[in-house]
């Protein structure tokens, strides 16, 4: 396949996570693919990591159906398979099984192959504590590259953390950003940002309490770094999106923020998903035109 060809280099996007909140900002992602806005240097964590990967094998279906149609999948996940110690979503058959070839959502690898965009996800090492970074160098296959986007979207409690090379791996949102690359897009030298949020502006984290957080830090007791990580998300959440709103109102960033949320991380409604993205879709369009005027497009 001949390589494509990119058109904005001077911006990082940059995609947060959220579970299936991404399926409102895939919308985002295939809004820029179809009106031809090819990104060199994509960022993103968690479901973004998906959205990171789909928008650069420039795939407008498998982009929509990761966080739509994925549900009707029966080996989707649930109670069931959360029961069988598969995880509440059934993280293996997802991101290591469906998007092979013939797989229920197979994954356009020579497309991603042949764009010269950069690619790059985080992850969470589950016993050292470490952020962890990969690109395109660390994913020279299918494989490899579909289970780093694992461990970037297992949940501690929620998925068993993916094997690589003999480390275990969380979502890297327990990571330096606390949900977002933005730190590490700025250490690769960017100072303009189109940001795809998954919350709305005026969203903050609180600091875990109550019975949840007894029963989050009784279930990973021996997990000494994934529990500080967990209770010390907030504050790091929270510092970053202050940050990004800084940015946004100083015109270094564009940021998408979606105001028109509906559904949790883990919504398993086809149709309310299917909305999701609808909403998240108008809302795109209705900013394209100053999403394009920032890009200088």
């Amino acid at each position: 396949m001949e390589q494509l060809k990119n058109n904005v280099f001077d911006t990082a996007l940059i995609f947060e996570g959220g579970g299936m909140r991404a399926s409102y900002t895939a919308a985002v992602a295939n809004i820029l693919l179809e009106n031809e806005i090819y990104f060199d240097n994509v960022y993103g964590l968690s479901a973004g990591s998906s959205n990171t990967v789909n928008y650069i094998s420039r795939d407008i279906d498998r982009t929509k159906r990761s966080f739509v149609d994925l549900v009707d999948d029966p080996e989707f996940g649930g109670v069931d398979t959360l029961i069988k110690g598969k995880g509440f979503f059934s993280a293996e058959y997802i991101y290591q099984k469906a998007g092979l070839p013939g797989g229920y959502l197979p994954f356009d690898w020579d497309t991603f192959v042949a764009n010269p965009a950069k690619a790059t996800i985080e992850s969470f090492d589950r016993d050292s504590g470490e952020t962890v970074y990969w690109t395109k160098d660390d994913m020279p296959t299918l494989e490899d590259m579909m289970i780093r986007v694992r461990a970037s979207s297992s949940l501690p409690m929620f998925m068993p953390p993916p094997c690589i090379n003999g480390r275990y791996y969380y979502d890297g949102g327990l990571g330096e950003g606390g949900g977002f690359l933005l730190p590490r897009a700025q250490r690769d030298g960017f100072k303009k940002f189109l940001i795809i949020r998954t919350r709305p502006r005026a969203y903050r984290k609180s600091k875990p309490e109550g019975a949840g957080d007894a029963l989050m830090n009784t279930a990973l007791w021996r997990r000494h770094h994934v529990v500080r990580a967990l209770n010390d998300r907030w504050a790091r959440y929270n510092l970053i999106a202050d940050e990004i709103d800084r940015l946004g109102d100083e015109g270094a960033a564009y940021v998408f923020y979606a105001e028109g949320m509906k559904v949790t991380s883990g919504e398993t409604s086809k149709a309310k998903l299917q909305e999701s993205y609808d909403t998240g879709y108008a809302q795109a369009e209705e900013e394209l035109p100053a999403i394009k005027k920032f890009l200088g497009l």
